[in-house]
């Protein structure tokens, strides 16, 4: 019959939990799943399942989008409640399609029967782990403040909205721990909707916290007050009321904390849409991988680039705090301009660390000959589209700050610093970006360094026998001592380069994530492009360039481990 889908021939792995079950399940898509006149195998029920999720996804997003907007620029008449009640309906929603999906979908005998082993690796769902354990802290920090102020305001959807939300974040963080790397056949339709209402959700989250940090971390003199117990910022007349104390002495500690939580809440959800997505893609794969080899992590070979990035890492943490420091003193400001040179002194100086470090990490890539990876893989392809795509966000301020600082004129030390931050920092994008999607699409190495010493030839023969015939046990009367080989020199460089980039990109990600905004510090971009022009560049590209920093980190560690 006509059919729709060409599933891909690799990465997965038939599970091994229903053998009897797997078997049949072959027999039975047999029936179900025909050849094309192409001669290529095709699923019926993809394109239908697409629309139809497709849909899921357009229609919540537009519609939350709608939410966003209008509670920050008419608060009067959507406030920051509706906005909640609209979160918390989508949040429900998802946490009921999986508990579904694990109680129903998941048990059935034919439901999983492959699985993704480049999806969900361990040290993606463990920073999943780290990040939502983040966000439940910052949701008991504001059911604690907002019950604080129950005798005098109403919060009831203020403490509904948090309590959902740490609810939808454990049930998500065990779904996706145990799911990620199902590539389910039962029930496709179904599925395909759920993982996209999923998705849906988390970036909704997503773009109200980021729309609510980038109020927060603008220009001061901004229309908007911003409340950190709820989304987006509340109608003027609630803000005015500064009647109603906390009633109890931890509300501001838990205030003040709560802004410094919310990029992990922010990174908590990509984490979440990417896993999500994936997941997605997998719906009625039909493909083995029995050559997947899981690769350890281990820092034996290395030390360089490890020590180097510990240096830089720690270097800009103090560097970070001075200049926060430095920036927050009320005007006339003194120390303004110092903090801004010793910022982007700096940075320059790890950006231009880091392009040399890409850059001869991509001539070790010519140099090495491995071949690419054939075939296509939703996780790499999702990696690489989002490296590039996040990455123009950083751009996009760069080139901004770039013709502000040509037009206006070179005339003074922070503008000349300012603009070798901009131009090297678009080179160390391009750079990086070429080293990092080179390194995914390769072939990983297979780790033959650790081998057995035997006492006798007819031991290794014996073993070589077994391992022909499945049964890799030592063979009696053997003694069997592990041996450590060092790495080539290539594989080694390359990994002293990607531990020494992933370090740089975190302190990359910390300095704008928790706080620091020379954008705004500086007022060339306001003076040039006027103030509602340069907050909506650097509003939209620069939360972009926050999870590009991190989205770095994640695709650095994989090759780091494949290297």
């Amino acid at each position: 019959m006509s059919t729709k889908e060409e599933p891909e021939l690799q990465e997965c792995q038939i599970s091994s939990v229903h053998p009897v079950a797997a078997h049949l399940g072959r027999a039975a898509r047999s029936a179900s799943i025909a050849l094309s006149s192409t001669g290529s195998w095709r699923d019926p029920t993809r394109s239908w399942g697409w629309l139809l999720s497709g849909a899921v996804l357009i229609n919540v997003i537009v519609l939350g989008c709608a939410f966003v907007g209008a509670s920050v620029f008419n608060a009067k008449s959507v406030t920051a409640v509706h906005l909640e009640l609209y979160l918390v309906v989508l949040i429900v929603s998802t946490t009921a399609w999986m508990v579904f999906y694990k109680a129903y979908t998941s048990r059935g005998d034919e439901a999983v029967l492959y699985k993704d082993f480049h999806a969900g690796p361990v040290w993606l769902r463990g920073g999943l782990v780290l990040f939502g354990l983040c966000s439940l802290i910052m949701d008991v920090f504001r059911i604690t403040n907002s019950v604080g102020r129950i005798h005098c305001e109403n919060t009831a959807v203020k403490i509904v909205f948090p309590a959902v939300q740490g609810m939808f974040v454990l049930v998500q963080t065990y779904f996706l721990w145990l799911h990620a790397k199902d590539c389910v056949q039962a029930q496709r339709n179904i599925t395909r909707s759920g993982l996209m209402l999923t998705l849906a959700t988390n970036l909704m989250i997503w773009i109200t916290a980021v729309t609510e940090e980038s109020l927060h971390k603008g220009n001061s003199s901004a229309t908007h007050s911003l409340d950190f117990q709820s989304p987006l910022p509340r109608a003027t007349a609630s803000d005015a009321n500064s009647s109603c104390v906390c009633n109890m002495m931890a509300c501001d500690i838990f205030k003040k904390a709560i802004p410094y939580l919310y990029p992990f809440n922010i990174e908590y959800s990509l984490f979440a849409s990417a896993m999500a997505y994936v997941m997605w893609k997998n719906v009625g794969r039909l493909v083995d991988d029995h050559g997947h080899h899981e690769h350890r992590f281990s820092m034996r070979d290395v030390l360089i680039g490890p020590a180097l990035g510990i240096i830089v890492l720690v270097a800009g943490l103090t560097i970070f705090v001075v200049y926060q420091v430095d920036v927050s003193v009320p005007a006339p400001n003194e120390k303004r301009e110092p903090a801004l040179i010793m910022y982007y002194v700096a940075n320059t100086t790890t950006v231009v660390l880091m392009s040399v470090a890409s850059a001869v990490g991509c001539a070790l890539f010519q140099l090495e000959q491995r071949e690419h990876a054939v075939g296509k893989n939703p996780t790499r392809s999702l990696d690489m589209g989002l490296l590039i795509g996040a990455s123009v966000g950083q751009l996009t301020v760069s080139y901004f700050t770039i013709v502000a600082v040509l037009a206006d004129g070179v005339g003074s030390s922070v503008k000349a610093l300012n603009l070798a931050w901009s131009v090297l920092l678009v080179v160390e994008l391009c750079v990086q970006n070429v080293f990092i999607i080179e390194g995914l699409r390769r072939e990983p190495h297979q780790d033959t360094r650790r081998a057995s010493i035997f006492s006798n030839l007819l031991a290794l023969q014996a073993l070589e026998e077994r391992r022909m015939s499945g049964n890799v046990l030592t063979p009696r009367g053997s003694i069997a001592l592990p041996a450590h080989k060092p790495l080539p020199w290539k594989r080694k460089a390359l990994k002293e380069i990607s531990s020494f980039l992933l370090l740089c990109n975190i302190i990359l990600w910390i300095i704008p994530a928790f706080g620091a905004r020379p954008e705004f510090d500086n007022p060339l971009g306001e003076k040039f492009y006027k103030l509602s022009m340069w907050e909506a560049v650097v509003n939209i590209g620069l939360p972009f360039g926050i999870f590009y920093r991190m989205h770095s980190v994640a695709s650095l560690l994989e090759v780091y481990l494949t290297s």
